[in-house]
């Protein structure tokens, strides 16, 4: 039962495998870049394990950026974890020790697996497996990405992008598979419309507030009407 759990779970994790392996090679790369080397790789992916903060975190080293400014940065970049924590509250009741983990691993690829999980699979053990092998891919890639930017001259000239890409990937993949598509039209529309009205340094926060705000009515009407 157990090796049949595993197996699905590190089937379902592939596709984020191979996104991690790159991504976490990348972040491993720039950082060796920046000077800071295989230990700083390790530790961020292991106690941080933020992807797009990790990178981020690179800048912020460098400058040598203050306690509050590094805070608030990582606030706006990672403000979305709010709301994929609070939808994920009823899935996570009950998971006993597991569920500090579960919190802390959340990640957006992560999030996208344990919302969508197999019929006749144990729930909590699916989600933890899924969680420890996604962070798993993330550390070896940078692990191996420092290893490799401080043996071979490597050209960084657009690897920032690959964050970008990956989100497309991830919401291409909830496009096809969800019917419902009300939700990622919200997001997009909202999203465009704050970022022309407050610029693209502070709209994060009034977007995310606003597309909770709008999914939380849009889903009381919906279960009043079923209801109904």
């Amino acid at each position: 039962m157990k090796s049949s759990l595993f197996r699905t779970a590190f089937l379902d994790t592939v596709p984020v495998m191979t996104g991690y392996l790159f991504l976490g090679f990348g972040f491993g790369i720039a950082l060796e870049q920046a000077g800071y080397g295989l230990i700083w790789a390790a530790a961020m992916s292991l106690f941080i394990y933020a992807g797009s903060m990790q990178y981020v975190a690179i800048g912020l080293l460098s400058s040598g950026a203050g306690l509050l400014t590094a805070a608030m940065t990582t606030f706006l970049v990672n403000a979305r974890h709010l709301f994929y924590g609070i939808s994920m509250v009823d899935a996570y009741k009950g998971a006993g020790k597991k569920k500090p983990y579960l919190i802390f691993a959340l990640t957006d690829e992560t999030y996208s697996l344990v919302t969508h999980i197999p019929q006749g699979v144990n729930r909590h053990g699916y989600c933890l497996l899924v969680s420890v092998l996604d962070q798993l891919y993330w550390v070896a890639g940078s692990v191996v990405g420092s290893l490799a930017g401080s043996l071979l001259p490597v050209n960084l000239e657009g690897i920032d992008f690959v964050l970008t890409a990956l989100f497309v990937t991830i919401f291409v993949e909830q496009w096809l598979t969800t019917k419902n598509h009300i939700p990622a039209l919200t997001g997009l529309g909202v999203t465009a419309v704050c970022l022309l009205l407050f610029g693209p340094q502070i709209f994060l926060i009034p977007s995310m507030l606003a597309i909770a705000a709008l999914l939380t009515i849009l889903g009381k009407t919906g279960r009043r009407e079923n209801h109904d």
